[in-house]
């Protein structure tokens, strides 16, 4: 791609080359820094925005991938300006991050429109990180990368290999059962995260760092790579560098964030057996850039492309690392390359078919062909009826066949904590039959959609060897996850959804395959229900709370703010400078 640009050009200089009193200012406390003339003057300032904190496993290594990617941007001819940015780590953040990611999207938009920068390196991974990031830097449209955290290496216990998540849900069952005692429980969990990055399985966080790197924001195989191999600490030096060219080559994320693009991401996606999170924070993304995503998109191409990374915890055996060695990301794209748009623009100034050119797999297991997929469909169905009129999904890939067509009596919570105080009574009136119901748990509801969406099997039923059941709420679930849970139920029952109306012992019934989800009551008796439904208590009488409360969007809509959702045909103006 030509070079466009001049330093003239560069938006840096309305800060550093005027000759006047302000920008005398601004020269003078770089020299405070001990920077001279010659470290910023005709060069492309890049903001560096790290997602580091000492509450962030995944992204430990930050510390350190930051000044590789400063080595590569000094390297093509930058001048690099670290800016610390939200953490958001998964682990520790509630009640949820997912209430947070639309701050750090302000945060990262704010951070670039208010400093001296000309371009942006996005570093994060953790699972809210990474659509964050990317909101932000769509929305400000200067030119942008993202460099992925990549994945922690395989947990192992006894020899076991142990998978993030999938295998923590599954451990805690045989506790709960008996089965595990207590020191086995902590050598699991002195097991299951050896190495800093993010989850290894198929969760939010692998998901979203392949959807990036599918739409053409990372460079060409930079999501499978993991965080601890030396290939990282390249491909972060590599990022520093193409960031640099792209400023001149004036490649912002307007010209890469297309529809075909987000197309490619949700491609990608269906045949990774991606997170039901992806459905949310694609949404969003795509109504940033003002393309026409929706959830027909993500039910048509479900059941065009099948699932052939067979990765935890939709495949069997594998985790990212696994699929890194099989080829990565690349290698997956040329399985499915018949139903990607090959000619989508990426950050690398190539096309996506040019990026993927000459890839290979090297284990067939890992990566399959469409013939011997392990999902013959899409990782995700999109599911609309009287219960959800909106819509919500499910990951029919990950969960027992048999209830992909399910009818039975509902058990409805109305909170969390009268669910987790009832779910372990020997005395619970429930059959594997029943169907597990949480509400007000959406994004109001939570608040913020908390991951409580995969409600626990009554330990009643553990105990008789039960390992997978219908469960449906508004909540979302980790990626990481596994089982038949039906979440995103939209609009939610806090805001008077249909959820709110289903009674314990009403019928709930589903069909996965007829994409169908409906309460057998009468439009009569709901009504009914409707017209003497309390109204919920308000909540949130000052800050971040009462903000996102008022402005928050519902599920199928990608849960953004209502007055973030510009696209790119109304861009803020640039600062004053006086």
């Amino acid at each position: 791609m030509a070079t466009r640009k001049t330093p003239a050009d560069l938006r840096s200089a309305r800060w550093f080359a005027p000759d006047d009193l302000r920008s005398f200012g601004h020269r003078s406390r770089a020299m405070q820094m001990g920077y001279a003339p010659e470290d910023w003057v005709g060069k492309p300032v890049i903001a560096i925005l790290n997602t580091w904190s000492d509450a962030q496993p995944c992204h430990a290594h930050f510390k350190q991938r930051v000044e590789d990617v400063k080595r590569g941007i000094f390297q093509a001819g930058g001048f690099p300006m670290e800016l610390p940015a939200l953490s958001l780590s998964e682990s520790y953040v509630k009640p949820t991050t997912m209430l947070y990611r639309n701050l750090l999207a302000m945060d990262a938009e704010e951070l670039l429109r208010s400093h001296p920068v000309d371009g942006v390196v996005l570093m994060g991974g953790c699972d809210k990180t990474t659509p964050a990031l990317l909101l932000g830097a769509t929305s400000a449209n200067l030119p942008a990368i993202f460099m992925p955290a990549g994945p922690m290496l395989r947990g192992n216990w006894k020899g076991k290999v142990l998978g993030s998540g999938s295998d923590a849900w599954k451990y805690w069952d045989d506790r709960r059962a008996g089965v595990i005692d207590d020191q086995q429980w902590v050598e699991v969990e002195a097991g299951i995260a050896r190495s800093y990055g993010h989850c290894m399985t198929m969760g939010t966080a692998s998901t979203m760092t392949s959807i990036a790197e599918a739409i053409g924001m990372t460079l060409p195989g930079a999501s499978s790579i993991p965080a601890a191999d030396a290939n990282h600490i390249r491909m972060a030096s590599a990022t520093g560098r193409r960031i640099v060219d792209m400023v001149w080559e004036d490649l912002t994320p307007d010209k890469i964030q297309t529809q075909q693009a987000f197309l490619n991401g949700i491609t990608v996606a269906m045949a990774m057996g991606c997170s039901t999170n992806a459905v949310i924070h694609v949404l969003a993304q795509a109504r940033r850039a003002g393309c026409s995503i929706g959830l027909e998109d993500f039910d048509r191409l479900s059941r065009e492309v099948a699932v052939v990374a067979n990765v935890r915890p939709s495949g069997d055996l594998y985790l990212m690392e696994d699929f890194y060695y099989a080829g990565g990301l690349p290698a997956l794209m040329t399985r499915i390359r018949d139903h990607l748009h090959l000619d989508a623009l990426t950050v690398s100034g190539r096309t996506l078919g040019e990026n993927i050119e000459g890839a290979e797999v090297y284990n067939d297991d890992v990566i399959r062909t469409i013939e011997t997929a392990i999902y013959a469909e899409g990782a995700l169905a999109l599911l609309k009826g009287n219960l959800a009129p909106d819509g919500c999904v499910i990951k029919p890939s990950a969960c027992e066949p048999r209830l992909r067509k399910h009818s039975g009596p509902a058990l409805v919570f109305d909170d969390y904590p009268s669910m987790k105080a009832a779910i372990d009574r020997d005395d619970l009136d429930v059959t594997p039959d029943h169907v597990l119901i949480l509400r007000n748990a959406g994004p109001q509801g939570g608040p913020g959609m908390p991951e409580w969406g995969m409600l626990p099997i009554p330990k009643k039923l553990v105990k008789q060897g039960v390992r997978d059941m219908l469960r449906i709420s508004d909540a979302r679930m980790s990626g990481t996850s596994y089982g038949a849970c039906i979440l995103h139920v939209s609009p939610e029952a806090y805001i008077g959804g249909p959820l709110a109306l289903v009674q314990t012992g009403d019928i709930v019934s589903v069909d996965v395959a007829a994409r169908s989800i409906r309460m057998e009551v009468s439009d009569e008796e709901l009504a009914r229900r409707r017209a003497v439904l309390p109204a919920p208590e308000p909540r949130y009488e000052r800050g971040y709370g009462w903000m996102f409360t008022r402005h928050i969007r519902q599920a199928h809509e990608g849960c953004d703010f209502d007055f973030l959702e510009t696209g790119f045909g109304a861009p803020v103006r640039e600062p004053d400078i006086f």
